[in-house]
C-alpha cells in the first residue's frame, strides 16, 4: 500500500486495491487532523482582505470566534491548550502542547483566492520538541504550525485514495478536506522541504524554520499561496481550490514532548 494513503490494518477492498482494516480508526483520527467540517454552497471570491479575526484584539482574555479549538474525533488525548496572553505590547496566542494533540480552525465560507494572494504571520517558539520527526509516524510531531484548508475536488484522487477519504470521513463524522497545507516549524528538517504528513498524503507540510537557533525570537513570514499549494499539490489540483478553514496548532503526541510557543495575527490579503 502506498505511503501517500491513510493507512489501515484486517484487510477490505477499496477502488479494487486490498487495504489493512484494523487500525482504519487510527488513520482516519490521523486524516482527521485536516480538521474542519467542509463548507457547502457557492464560493466566495475575496476581492481584498479575507477576513481571519485577530488575535490581537480579543477582550476579556476569551479566545475570539470564531476560532474554535478541534481535537482528533474519538481520541482521549489531552488537547493542546489556547490562551491569550499580553506581549510585547500586543495580545497574542500561546500555544502549549503536553502529549496533546489539537488545533485552532478559523472557518471560511469557500473563499476563492485571487492571484498574488498572500498568507503572513509572526511566530515565537520557547520550547522545542527535541525529538520529533515529521518524517516518521513515532515521531510526527511539531511544536508550531499555520496551516490551510481547501475543498479540493475529491474526484481528481485515485480510486483507493478516494476510498480511504470517504472511509475516513465516515469514521470521523466530518467531512475532511482533501487538500490541507501546513507550514511548519521542524526540529530536524531544513527550512525549505516539502514532504506528507507521516499518515495521509491529504495533508502536506513546508518546513518555513527548523532547528533552535531562533529560539525565544519572534519570526515573521509571507508566503505565496498559490505557488505553494502549485508546490504541494500541482499534480493532484492545477487549479487553486477554494479555501475553506485556516488553522494554527501544534502536537506531542507522539513524542509525548512538552513545547510553548507564541503566534500574532494571522492574515490572508491579494
Amino acid at each position: 500500500m502506498h505511503r501517500n494513503a491513510c493507512w489501515p490494518g484486517r484487510r477490505v477492498t477499496i477502488g479494487g486495491n486490498d487495504v489493512e482494516m484494523s487500525r482504519l480508526p487510527r488513520a482516519a483520527r490521523a486524516c482527521a487532523a485536516g480538521l474542519l467540517i467542509l463548507m457547502t454552497g457557492v464560493p466566495a471570491r475575496a476581492d481584498g482582505p479575507i477576513a481571519l479575526t485577530p488575535f490581537s484584539e480579543a477582550r476579556g482574555g476569551k479566545l475570539p470566534g470564531p476560532w474554535r479549538p478541534v481535537g482528533l474525533p474519538g481520541s482521549s488525548k489531552p488537547l493542546t491548550r489556547f490562551d491569550l496572553v499580553p506581549m510585547d505590547g500586543q495580545t497574542v496566542l500561546r500555544v502549549l502542547a503536553d502529549h496533546s494533540y489539537a488545533n485552532l480552525v478559523h472557518d471560511l465560507p469557500d473563499v476563492v483566492l485571487p492571484r498574488g494572494t498572500l498568507l503572513r504571520w509572526r511566530w515565537r517558539l520557547d520550547q522545542a520538541l527535541p525529538d520529533a520527526d515529521l518524517r516518521h509516524r513515532e515521531t510526527d510531531d511539531t511544536a508550531l504550525k499555520v496551516c490551510l484548508l481547501f475543498n479540493a475536488p475529491a474526484e481528481n484522487l485515485s480510486a483507493l485514495e478516494q476510498g480511504l477519504l470517504g472511509v475516513a470521513r465516515a469514521l470521523s463524522g466530518e467531512r475532511l478536506p482533501a487538500a490541507t497545507l501546513c507550514y511548519v516549524w521542524d526540529n530536524t528538517l531544513p527550512a525549505g522541504t516539502v514532504l506528507d504528513n507521516a499518515y495521509t498524503a491529504r495533508i502536506r507540510m513546508v518546513v518555513v524554520d527548523s532547528g533552535d537557533k531562533q529560539i525565544g525570537h519572534w519570526i515573521s513570514h509571507q508566503r505565496d499561496v498559490a505557488a505553494d499549494f502549485r508546490r504541494a499539490f500541482g499534480r493532484e489540483f492545477p487549479v487553486l481550490p477554494p479555501l475553506e478553514g485556516v488553522a494554527v496548532g501544534a502536537d506531542s503526541d507522539n513524542t509525548g514532548g512538552h513545547s510553548v510557543g507564541f503566534v500574532g495575527d494571522v492574515t490572508l490579503s491579494p
